[in-house]
């Protein structure tokens, strides 16, 4: 598949049939998936090598990260939440905390109400659908390959999603941002590099 129209197309009903199956799991089994993604976040992050973690406000069907975020806030490390400021622009990120006031952004998303920004060493991103070579899926606003593309230094990304969402290829373009690894309820479905130096360090 080389037409960018084609790739298009197919990315629209792909993304399409992978939201409706996610959309289609009973509440009770998505909890049981998502104490498994907190706990293989935990044991992979024992400490966790960040002193801020970008995440993102669960919606439609995501992975729910605030019970793994909150425990690594009682620690040393600060987190953070993505803001969409305008829709071509990159996003900025805003500090967070267990109790912080928040404030209503684009599409009813959920962000804090501060104006403070703050850069996250690691990010953790909701995928729609995923390839075996890291490149995700979202939601096709393209705001975090902008995002990605514009941060100096580069955040360690590790992309959370279903297992089921794995796609033979996403038919990347040269806009699209591949993520460091991917994290499934299965566990790594693409492994953290072995050289990733701020896994050695804790930074």
């Amino acid at each position: 598949m080389q037409d960018w129209n084609e790739i298009k197309a197919w990315r629209i009903a792909i993304r399409r049939q992978l939201l409706e199956a996610r959309a289609a799991l009973p509440s009770t089994q998505r909890r049981v998936l998502g104490r498994r993604i907190t706990a293989h976040l935990l044991a992979a992050f024992a400490p966790l090598p960040a002193d801020c973690i970008g995440f993102y406000w669960p919606i439609r069907g995501e992975f729910d990260l605030r019970p793994a975020v909150r425990q690594w806030c009682a620690g040393t490390v600060q987190a953070a939440l993505p803001v969409v400021v305008a829709k071509d622009a990159a996003m900025i990120f805003r500090p967070w905390h267990p109790g912080a006031a928040m404030s209503t952004g684009i599409w009813n998303i959920p962000i804090p109400a501060t104006e403070e920004t703050i850069n996250p060493s690691v990010l953790l991103v909701p995928l729609v659908g995923f390839d075996d070579h890291g490149y995700r899926l979202g939601y096709g606003g393209g705001f975090y390959d902008r995002t990605l593309a514009g941060m100096r230094p580069v955040p360690l990304t590790i992309g959370i999603g279903l297992a089921a969402s794995r796609v033979a290829s996403v038919h990347p373009q040269t806009h699209d941002m591949p993520l460091t690894a991917i994290l499934t309820e299965e566990g790594w479905a693409r492994p953290l590099p072995a050289d990733e130096p701020r896994l050695r360090t804790g930074r």
